[in-house]
This record gives structure tokens, sequence and C-alpha cells, in this order.
């Protein structure tokens, strides 16, 4: 599920939709969480979808640590790429806001921490642009989005946390542990690259 404060608009002819913030979201706001509606597509299924319904699914699923297509039912499939972006996926399965958006500023996202299987154009738009999303991207990144993540995290506790509910007792406890010793518990975003 996406953040609440958020609504879709388009952005260009040429890029189509973005979703933007209709509120201030802080540094350290869980913008989006995997939850029970989201579609799971393994390898399987999706060799048997008719090729009319795998663009779609290129289109707007993001490929997780297992393989599988996830398929967001609401904004979330709509986030555009930014090379520095505003939010970023975390090793706890959830999306963080890694700096403060405020009011009518676009919700971005990183692509390369999406198991792409091939490169990506972008249209990121803003100055040093990678220019092409790769699939090594995460291999020569992560260390330097770990950092942005992780003092993210830090502020999980400080910050009002709208989609909370959706947090169960396992992702709860796990969290607990990162604050109890962020060190021993912080999962790298290695973990989310496909196994």
């Amino acid at each position: 599920m996406f953040h609440p404060a958020s609504r879709l608009k388009n952005k260009s002819t040429r890029i189509g939709l973005g979703v933007y913030a209709t509120a201030f979201i802080p540094t350290g706001t869980i913008t989006y969480i995997r939850d029970q509606l989201e579609i799971v597509i393994d390898d399987a299924q999706y060799a048997r979808l008719p090729v009319s319904l795998q663009g779609p699914v290129e289109r707007y699923a993001y490929v997780d640590e297992a393989g599988c297509r996830v398929l967001s039912w609401d904004l979330g499939k709509y986030v555009n790429h930014c090379c520095f972006p505003n939010t970023m996926t975390t090793g706890f399965g959830f999306e963080i806001a890694i700096q403060d958006i405020l009011p009518g500023e676009e919700i971005t996202d990183e692509y390369g921490l999406f198991n792409l299987e091939s490169p990506m154009s972008l249209s990121c738009s803003k100055p040093g642009c990678r220019g092409v999303v790769s699939t090594s991207d995460l291999d020569q990144y992560y260390p330097q989005w770990d950092q942005q993540v992780k003092a993210a995290l830090t502020r999980l506790k400080e910050v009002d946390q709208p989609l909370w509910d959706l947090v169960d007792a396992n992702l709860e406890k796990r969290i607990q542990d990162f604050f109890a010793d962020p060190e021993q518990h912080y999962p790298s975003l290695q973990q989310v690259k496909r196994r």
C-alpha cells in the first residue's frame, strides 16, 4: 500500500503519470509497504500470461528477491525513477522517505533496486543522471544506498507512520532488533537482490 498523502497526476506527455505528495512526508516515513492486495506473479505464472498482459506486468511490476513480479494495486506502480530519489526500498521490505518530501513534490524511487532483467534508459532530467539503470547498479551502489536508508531508518520512530498497521509482528520484531543494535541487525540492500 502506498502512503495516503499522495496523488496521481500527469507529469508530462513524454513520461506520463507520476505520484506527488499532498502533504509533508518527513524523512523516515514508510511510503510503501507490500500488503495482501498486491499481485505476486512467479516465473511460471508470468510465462502463462498472454503477451497482452505481460507488457503491463513488465511496465508496472518490480521483481522481488525471490524473483517474483509484484504488481501494486494502488499508486505504487506509478512511482517514477530518479537517480537522486526521495524514497528507497529497505531490506525490511518497505519503502522509506530518505529525505523530507514537500507537498506538491514528486515522490521518486531508485529503480536500480528492482532487479531489472535488462538495462533501462532514463528520463530522470536531474544533473548527474546516470542515463541508464543497469542490472549491475545494485552491486555498484549498494554501499551508498545503504547509508541513505540506514540514516532514514533511525528516524522511523520519530515520525507519524500512517502505514504502520500493515507492519506484521515478525517485521516489527526485526525493526525492534535494528533499533537495539543497528550494526548487527541492519538488513543490507544486497538482500533485495534476486536470488
